[in-house]
């Protein structure tokens, strides 16, 4: 299994630290406001991450955090005239009802950056006693020049970098490239009580020192957006190399960021949209087919008429499997010349949806053959005319399922039931009793084919006539009638 590495710029065989287990933290968001959709990419592709892992036999313990401090959810606050803590409160709950919503599956750990203080001046003190910190009045900066190895994950050489938009300038400081480990309080703002005056942690500082507290070091895996390579991981690298002589993590991922039609993502723009927004209107199924067709460290263009074009791909699977398992209940045939076709497209999907996930998590490969596999499954049930090997047929729909079912994609979720209308109408048309929408139906479609050999159009149509008034249609297929959407 190979996995590509932001520290090496490579693909590396992937070898846990412990045989079995897989140590992995993945940066969560800082909790000022519902998350972007570009956000939601970056935790999809890590939850797939983990998935596939777990899918391998790995227990995964996955952690991620809420930054739930910050300059952002302070003016936040300011602006509302309400605290900081409720701010972070309201938007930390919105964002894992929002990650249930999309189906990400619950970290194992989720520490929360203010609970965590402790850890972090721990941390700070360390790194102040081994001379690879300074405090200046309240104020403590990490010293770059101090790490040796400084660059290691982002490739950057420390003599090449210069003020600019990502380093900060500060005359309080040693070095222009330095950065804040704690900072002082100031007047209403959230703060604790440290060794240095009464302050709160720097960005930098939460994320190393709840790894180290939670996972140890170095851990196997840590991801975040390709955003968050410099300055953020870069200087986390950075802090756990000098406060314990351990790296970080053994592999780096970093997922590649979104566009909106090939434009940059911005409110000034107009082309912002939350994650919240788009499952409002869209099912989370479709918006991870979408996701997952490009491989994770490629950028993801995002548009609704490609999302709109995912919502068709969805119905197609559901499509294929709820064709699959039909045709199997309808036939007592036990092979068909057809079937050697198909059980070679079932060995062939399976292969390959596994190599592809071996390499780097390549998931438009691995949803390339499921795809493949529903359009053999197509061409079995259209060249036997659904009469099927009913075994045959379950297998390919439960393997169409499993393999979704990996990458998060549930077909089963939004199965619709007919409707207990039918009940009404097969009371009408044909003195049915019972209240089974299943068995009403059946006892339509019953009637509507004796209606049609005895020639009595009327009563047949009498029958399509009040199906179609209730949103469904009668397909008529070798196996016999069934009722199908509309839509």
């Amino acid at each position: 299994m190979l996995i590509y590495n932001t520290r090496t710029h490579k693909k590396q065989e992937f070898e846990p630290i412990e045989q079995g287990k897989v140590r992995m933290y993945v940066c969560g968001p800082t909790v000022y406001d519902q998350i972007p959709i570009g956000n939601a990419r970056t935790f999809l592709s890590f939850d797939v991450s983990r998935r596939y892992l777990e899918h391998k036999g790995y227990e995964v313990i996955f952690a991620q955090n809420l930054t739930d401090v910050d300059d952002k959810i302070i003016n936040r606050a300011n602006e509302e005239g309400r605290s900081a803590a409720e701010v972070a409160e309201e938007y930390s709950d919105a964002f894992i009802e929002q990650m249930a919503r999309l189906g990400v599956a619950e970290p194992t750990i989720r520490p929360r950056a203010t609970q965590e203080i402790d850890a972090m001046l721990e941390m700070i003190e360390s790194l102040i006693e081994q001379d690879s910190a300074y405090v200046v009045g309240g104020d403590v900066y990490f010293s770059v020049r101090s790490c040796h190895n400084y660059g290691t994950v982002s490739g950057r050489n420390v003599d090449d970098l210069r003020v600019g938009a990502r380093v900060e300038e500060n005359t309080d400081k040693h070095d222009p490239l330095d950065f804040a480990l704690w900072k002082s309080a100031k007047p209403g703002e959230p703060s604790w009580k440290s060794p240095w005056g009464e302050g709160r942690p720097g960005w930098h500082t939460e994320c190393c020192a709840m790894i180290h507290h939670y996972l140890g070091c170095p851990i196997d895996i840590h991801g975040g957006g390709a955003d968050l390579v410099f300055p953020h991981h870069e200087n986390e690298s950075a802090q756990a190399s000098c406060a314990w002589h351990e790296p970080l993590a053994n592999y780096w991922m970093h997922a590649g960021m979104l566009t909106i039609n090939e434009d940059k993502m911005s409110k000034s723009l107009g082309n912002f949209y939350t994650l919240k927004e788009v499952l409002d209107s869209y099912p989370a199924e479709a918006l991870r087919l979408l996701a997952l067709q490009t491989h994770y460290r490629s950028p993801l263009d995002f548009s609704f008429q490609r999302l709109e074009g995912m919502v068709g791909s969805l119905e197609r699977l559901r499509g294929a499997v709820s064709n699959l398992r039909w045709a199997a209940e309808q036939t007592s045939e036990q092979s068909t010349d057809h079937d050697a076709t198909l059980e070679q497209a079932l060995e062939q999907a399976k292969s390959a949806f596994v190599a592809s996930m071996d390499d780097d998590f390549n998931t438009a490969g691995a949803l390339a053959e499921v795809f493949g596999l529903v359009s053999a499954a197509n061409s079995y049930l259209d060249a036997t005319g659904n009469s099927v090997n009913p075994e045959l047929a379950r297998a390919a729909a439960e393997l169409v399922c499993e393999l979704l079912a990996i990458l998060g994609i549930n077909l089963e979720q939004e199965s619709s039931a007919l409707p207990a209308e039918l009940v009404e109408l097969a009371a009408l048309l044909t003195g049915y009793t019972g209240e089974s929408a299943d068995e009403a139906a059946q006892l339509l479609l019953d009637k509507r084919s004796d209606a049609r050999a005895s020639k009595d159009w009327s009563a047949a149509d009498a029958i399509r006539d009040g199906i179609t008034a209730l949103g469904l249609v009668v397909e008529d297929t070798a196996a016999g009638p069934r009722l199908k959407s509309a839509e």
